[in-house]
C-alpha cells in the first residue's frame, strides 16, 4: 500500500472556505462517503479561537453553497462536536475514481486540509495526482510504501501507538516547549550541548523551574512509552 500525507487546498470545500474567513479549525472524528448520492457525511470537532469565532465559523459553514446539512451535537465554550453532510468535492471524486481511499482523519485550518490517502499501485497514484492538479492545489508532505508485513505490524500495534500519543498530548504547553527546546539544543546529547543554566536564561526562569518542567515532561513521556511497550508485549504473548 502507498500512503500519502497531502497538504490540500480545495476550491469547493465548505470547511476550507470557512477556515479561510474565520479563525476556526476542524478535525474529523468519523466520515462516510456515499458515492451514489455524491455526498460526504462527517462528524467533526470544531475549535474556534474564541467563542465568537466558533459561532461565526459555524454560521459561515451552514451558509456555504456546498453544505447540505450542519448540526451541533454538543458544544462547550469554544469547542463543538458537529455533524455535517456536504456535496462530494472534486478532490474526493478524483481520489475515489482512481482507486484511492482515505487512510486517516483529516484536519482543516487556515484554508488548508491535511489528507491521508492510500493507493494500491503507482499507476493509480500517478493518475490521481495528475488529475488533482487540474482543480486543486496540493503538496505531498510525506509518502510511505508498506508491504503486508509492515501493514500487519502497523495495525497490530495501533493501540500501543495511541498510548504513546496520549502521553505526548498530556504534556502542558510549558512542559512541551521546555522538553522540545532542551532536545533541540542538545541537552540530552553526550556530552551535553546546552546546560540547565542556558535553558533557564532562554525561558527567563530559574534553573529549578526548568528542571521541574523537564522532569514532569520526561516522566509523562516515559510512562506512555512503557505503557506502549507493555501493550506490545501482551500482543506478542497472545499471538503465540
Amino acid at each position: 500500500m502507498i500512503d500519502l500525507d497531502i497538504d490540500m487546498r480545495q476550491y469547493d470545500c465548505p470547511f476550507i472556505d470557512t477556515t479561510d474567513d474565520v479563525e476556526i479549525a476542524f478535525s474529523a472524528v468519523q466520515w462516510q462517503l456515499d458515492t451514489d448520492d455524491e455526498q460526504l457525511e462527517t462528524r467533526l470537532i470544531a475549535r474556534g479561537e474564541s467563542m465568537g469565532a466558533l459561532e461565526d465559523g459555524l454560521h459561515t459553514l451552514r451558509d456555504h453553497p456546498n453544505m447540505r446539512e450542519c448540526y451541533i451535537l454538543s458544544k462547550r465554550e469554544n469547542v463543538a462536536e458537529i455533524g455535517t453532510t456536504i456535496e462530494e468535492t472534486n478532490a474526493m471524486r478524483t481520489i475515489q475514481r482512481n482507486g484511492g481511499y482515505i487512510t486517516g482523519p483529516f484536519h482543516i485550518e487556515d484554508g488548508h486540509e491535511r489528507w491521508h490517502v492510500g493507493f494500491d499501485d503507482d499507476a493509480d497514484e500517478d493518475h490521481a495526482l495528475a488529475e488533482l492538479e487540474r482543480h486543486n492545489d496540493y503538496t505531498v508532505a510525506d509518502r510511505d510504501q508498506f508491504g503486508p508485513t509492515e501493514l500487519f505490524d502497523l495495525l497490530e500495534n495501533s493501540d500501543s501507538a495511541l498510548r504513546l500519543l496520549e502521553g505526548c498530548r498530556s504534556l502542558t504547553e510549558t512542559e512541551r516547549e521546555t522538553f522540545e527546546t532542551a532536545a533541540r539544543e542538545g541537552y540530552y546529547e553526550t556530552p551535553r550541548a546546552t546546560t540547565l543554566e542556558e535553558l533557564s536564561n532562554h525561558f527567563d526562569i530559574s534553573k529549578t523551574a526548568v528542571s521541574m518542567n523537564l522532569r514532569r515532561s520526561e516522566r509523562k513521556v516515559l510512562q506512555a512509552a512503557l505503557s506502549a511497550l507493555e501493550n506490545m508485549d501482551e500482543m506478542v504473548t497472545q499471538t503465540r
